[in-house]
């Protein structure tokens, strides 16, 4: 097992566009970023992704981009990001972009050439097919897309059909074509010499379709799924694309879909790196991540645990983890996890506290840190995401409005997208202006002023974690073992390394759950660390835990 920087790291996800808007138009920009460096350094953050800042037509808010070395005039200029990038250097935080390249918007300059003629030399960059049946007016095979409906759009212009395995303005890119991944290594050099250090890819594990395009099984959702995830040439497009990272010394998180331990070894092994670490999802599966193939469904702390071992003792001592709750594409976890109206404060903290005393490096998303809630809107005309506005149409059909809205008031990407609450003035402080997306009506009383002020406050235990967790490399390093397997309101866990050994307890439950101390543990060898409540026992032993009490405990080791 080697340290590495991004090992010991806690990175920070930023959604540009609501994030803070310096200039009153209602959209997050790059100064309203600059403007909150020094809030973020307090914070803690070593790294931050940035959502796509790049020129868009915001088919997919960012996810569709136009030109890979523009930023879009919406979020400022590039003296601006360069402005930026200097000043997080400043503080020691590493800047890491995203990466779509799997596929563009319909507005880039290769795709508005490609679509203009069968005979365009930018023709090949995408997937553009014959269709079947009489006059090929079917689509080329059967795939699905994963915002609903088919994969393939008709061109009546050129007569053919191309592939997109998201919205229809974001065609998909022909890695087949050699010059295509030429482009996309001259786009990674742009930015790494503009000194951004790394990159998250998004869906990277679509890149690589199989030959022929063939049609799948037919399914519920994602038919042809076998022909586009994790294809027979993914080593190789990833091999390709190091050669200019490594390079750089660049970090890369991959966001694979559907993926597995075994396929994330098969990417991420250090023996053999073709991505630093990827994204898995098995932990987060009572959420929505893909259109309405994934539902809501009630929580399961049995199923948390299960996703947990499996992947902390899949990877460790063979890979790296990653740690996450929540992303723009998520809905909060306050309010799916824990509820986020009785003992909110307390089951924020706890999570916090699973978070960053797990092994992997910690994600946390814009707002998280001082327990922001979903919006839960209520009104389809309140909703931006094409996503979402896809899945209620056929959502309606399914369920009827009614039930349709309360899926959608759960899982919809909106409710991570809305601003930034900072404060409790007119909306939240984010913008002067009228917001691109409606503040969530708790900012009143969830808010980053009103956080700060309270030294008891959710941001302020996740300081107090982020800064144990640097402090002490037992809190980044060690084997995971899952002391209580079997009970369905306490996750109990030890983690085990040359620094020290962890005991962590977290009750899951809004009643009280006692904890009886496995045998073969000396609880006298264990001291309390911290916990979410002021009174916690001190020893390790039998305890009676609180709703959302979160306990951690540690017997001393070698320390760094």
């Amino acid at each position: 097992m080697k340290n590495k920087w991004y090992k010991e790291a806690v990175f920070y996800q930023i959604y540009p566009r609501s994030f803070k808007d310096s200039d009153g138009d209602g959209v997050g920009d790059i100064r309203g970023i600059i403007s909150k460096i020094d809030y973020l350094a307090d914070l803690g953050v070593d790294a931050i992704w940035f959502s796509p800042l790049y020129a868009s037509p915001n088919a997919d808010y960012g996810y569709d981009i136009s030109d890979y070395k523009a930023i879009n005039p919406e979020y400022g200029t590039m003296d601006d990001f360069d402005e930026m990038v200097r000043l997080l250097h400043g503080k020691g935080i590493r800047v890491i972009m995203d990466l779509v390249i799997n596929h563009t918007s319909d507005k880039h300059e290769w795709f508005v050439n490609a679509r203009s003629s069968r005979d365009d030399p930018y023709r090949d960059y995408y997937y553009f097919r014959d269709g079947r049946g009489k006059n090929g007016k079917k689509p080329p095979n059967n795939w699905t897309s994963f915002f609903v409906g088919s994969a393939w759009k008709y061109e009546e212009n050129t007569k053919q059909w191309y592939l997109h395995l998201f919205d229809e303005n974001q065609p998909d890119l022909n890695y087949f074509n050699p010059r295509v991944m030429e482009e996309i290594k001259g786009i990674l050099r742009f930015w790494l010499d503009k000194g951004v250090d790394g990159f998250r890819c998004d869906v990277i594990t679509l890149l690589s379709k199989t030959a022929g395009l063939p049609s799948g099984k037919k399914r519920i959702a994602l038919t042809g799924s076998e022909y586009y995830i994790d294809g027979d040439r993914m080593e190789e497009y990833l091999g390709e694309l190091q050669e200019v990272l490594r390079e750089y010394d660049a970090f890369t998180v991959g966001e694979s879909v559907f993926i597995t331990v075994d396929k994330a070894l098969r990417y991420t092994s250090e023996d053999n790196e073709y991505l630093t670490t990827v994204f898995s999802f098995d932990h987060v599966s009572a959420d929505n991540r893909f259109g309405i193939k994934q539902l809501p469904k009630k929580f399961n702390l049995l199923d948390l645990k299960r996703a947990l071992t499996r992947w902390q003792n899949g990877l460790y001592g063979k890979s790296w983890n990653t740690l996450f709750w929540e992303n723009h594409d998520s809905a909060r976890i306050v309010g799916r996890y824990v509820s986020d109206r009785v003992n909110r404060e307390e089951g924020a903290k706890m999570l916090a506290t699973v978070l960053l005393t797990l092994s992997g490096t910690p994600f946390i998303y814009q707002g998280q840190e001082f327990g922001t809630i979903s919006a839960r809107m209520t009104d389809i005309k309140d909703y931006k995401d094409v996503d979402a506005l896809r899945s209620y149409a056929l959502l309606k059909k399914l369920f009827g409005k009614k039930k349709a809205m309360k899926k959608l008031a759960y899982c919809s990407r909106d409710n991570a997208r809305t601003p930034v609450q900072w404060d409790d003035t007119q909306n939240a402080g984010f913008t002067t202006g009228e917001p691109w997306l409606k503040v969530a009506p708790s900012y009143r009383d969830i808010n980053a002023k009103q956080a700060e002020k309270d030294g008891n406050s959710v941001l302020h235990y996740y300081k107090k974690l982020i800064k144990l967790r640097k402090g002490d490399k037992a809190f980044v390093y060690g084997k995971y073992q899952d002391l209580l397997p079997k009970s369905k309101k306490l996750l109990a866990y030890l983690r085990e390394s040359e620094y020290g050994k962890l005991i962590v307890i977290n009750n899951f439950s809004l009643k009280t759950a006692k904890f009886t101390l496995p045998k073969g543990i000396d609880g006298g060898a264990y001291t309390l660390i911290t916990s979410n409540y002021a009174d916690s026992p001190k020893k390790l032993g039998t305890t009676a835990l609180r709703p959302y009490e979160s306990i951690v405990y540690k017997a001393d080791g070698k320390n760094a």
